[in-house]
């Protein structure tokens, strides 16, 4: 799909158009100049960058903006000195408005942090540009947040180990730049899905880094672009998060592009894929009784096949605000599934299934479906997704998930779909199908199957549930009942022998 045209349309929708239209704003007065202007700025005039601490929950309510160098302000406006103190940095905009994401942001943060304080850095001045200068505005914008860090860490009680900056895409890369400016080391920084372009593969200066705080960790929802990313894909943090491997979100209808740039929706699917690191940190602040989890891995087909399920040695972790600093993580990639919509939890199951070929010799490659019933409730019926190929007389190693808790698992239900309703499956049955001798006989065999829960770590046996009937052809189902806690020792004989 790395149409020339759809990129290039791509590219100047959403990031090379002037914002809002087409005589392009430019900062007013020097950049350089302004910063030693006095800390009283008249009320007409509207700073290129303004730290507004939100007093209220209601969006409508103005808040109360901070000037360097004013003490008297920071006790109207009741900035705690020894409480948490989040800053929200926004991303370049189209608009020249805040958006509404920032607002729940707000909101949230206050319900989960009551006497934090939580600071607004409005750049809209330098974010409302063509897209390549608001990059440029970066820089500077982290520079003022920086030197607003400086000034209040002259108060006593203040401690630069409380600062929380969490950057939006464009934004993630100024809270960055507050990190690399600060004197000291600013306590977190979390990266919202960090704008890609300009900054893949740019040295750790020039973008956030996990050299930028104590600790940084980065949520990526929108590193696929036909060669373009939205957000970045490199890993720039001390832990890297992937829902849903970085790419298609649930529910933002990024799978029919062709339709969505036909019906002119297609700024409205970019938004919302790139957004949605957004709602996730949201979701773990609002959701605390629903927390997502993300397992480390070392790609995302590797977490398709679902090998990378181990909580062992801090391999996984939550995620949002609930992410924890792992010591000696750096660069550590973490994926998961979501839902659509919040909560966005689900739970995710390794299934390690053994399949046999005694009767055939050619290639067959099943297309497996199955159903998990649990002690609160049962599971749709899931595909057994193959990322490369299935492998016979083999332990195959599939990754479902369910968007409910099903508590206790107490059978499974595994099915051979006898009419394919994808391309990809249809090339599958045509290819098994001239691979295959003469009369062959479409037949395999599943003894067991093993079932490991990310989120309680348990893992489980179900054998077949008569064990004399394991074979399955298309078309046909096979019940397992559960048979073990845990799987066979290492001591155990082999459960997978061959039938006679």
């Amino acid at each position: 799909m790395r149409n020339p045209v759809l990129l290039l349309y791509f590219w100047c929708v959403y990031c090379c158009f002037p914002a809002g239209s087409l005589t392009t704003l430019r900062p007013q007065g020097s950049l350089r100049d302004e910063h030693h202007k006095p800390t009283r700025v008249p009320a007409t005039v509207k700073p290129s960058v303004a730290f507004n601490i939100r007093t209220s929950k209601d969006p409508e309510h103005e808040g109360c903006n901070l000037f360097l160098g004013d003490n008297q302000l920071l006790e109207d406006c009741g900035f705690n000195m020894t409480a948490k103190t989040f800053f929200i940095i926004h991303g370049w905009t189209m608009s020249g408005m805040l958006e509404k994401w920032l607002h729940k942001l707000v909101s949230a943060l206050q319900t989960r942090e009551r006497d934090a304080n939580v600071v607004v850095v409005d750049w809209l001045p330098l974010a409302h540009q063509l897209y390549i200068d608001a990059v440029n505005n970066t820089r500077v914008v982290g520079q003022r947040v920086a030197g607003m860090l400086d000034w209040l860490q002259e108060k006593e009680e203040f401690s630069l180990g409380n600062v929380h900056l969490i950057g939006y895409s464009l934004g993630a890369h100024v809270a960055g730049y507050a990190g690399n400016f600060v004197k000291g080391t600013v306590g977190r920084i979390t990266g919202l899905d960090p704008a890609g372009p300009m900054f893949e593969g740019a040295d750790i200066n020039r973008r956030l880094s996990p050299d930028d705080a104590d600790f940084v960790d980065v949520l990526h929802t929108y590193t696929l672009s036909f060669g373009l990313s939205i957000g970045i894909r490199m890993p720039v943090g001390h832990i890297d998060i992937y829902p849903n491997g970085g790419d298609f979100q649930p529910g933002c209808g990024f799978n029919d592009v062709l339709g969505s740039i036909a019906y002119g929706t297609i700024t409205e699917v970019v938004k919302c894929e790139h957004e949605r690191a957004v709602h996730l940190f949201v979701d773990s602040l609002v959701n605390q009784d629903k927390p997502s989890f993300a397992f480390q891995c070392t790609d995302s087909n590797r977490f398709k096949k679902g090998i990378c399920l181990s909580c062992r040695k801090n391999r996984c972790n939550g995620i949002g605000y609930n992410t924890k600093k792992m010591r000696k993580k750096r660069n550590s990639k973490m994926y998961l599934k979501t839902r659509a919509g919040m909560p966005f939890r689900v739970y995710h199951y390794q299934m390690k299934v053994h399949i046999f070929n005694y009767k055939n010799s050619g290639d067959i490659q099943p297309t497996f479906y199955v159903t998990l019933y649990g002690s609160n409730a049962d599971s749709q019926n899931l595909p057994l997704e193959v990322v490369d190929k299935i492998g016979l007389n083999a332990t195959n190693t599939f990754l479902v998930y369910t968007e409910e808790d099903l508590g206790d698992l107490l059978k499974l239900r595994l099915t051979w779909e006898g009419i394919s309703h994808s391309w990809y499956n249809l090339w599958n049955e045509f290819r098994s199908y001239l691979s295959q001798p003469s009369n062959p006989s479409r037949e395999l065999h599943v003894r067991r199957i093993r079932v490991k829960s990310g989120e309680t770590q348990r893992k489980l046996t179900f054998c077949a549930q008569d064990p004399k009937k394991t074979s399955i052809s298309p078309g046909q189902e096979l019940w397992f009942h559960k048979c073990r806690d845990g799987w066979r020792m290492k001591n155990e004989t082999s459960p997978f022998v061959e039938l006679p």
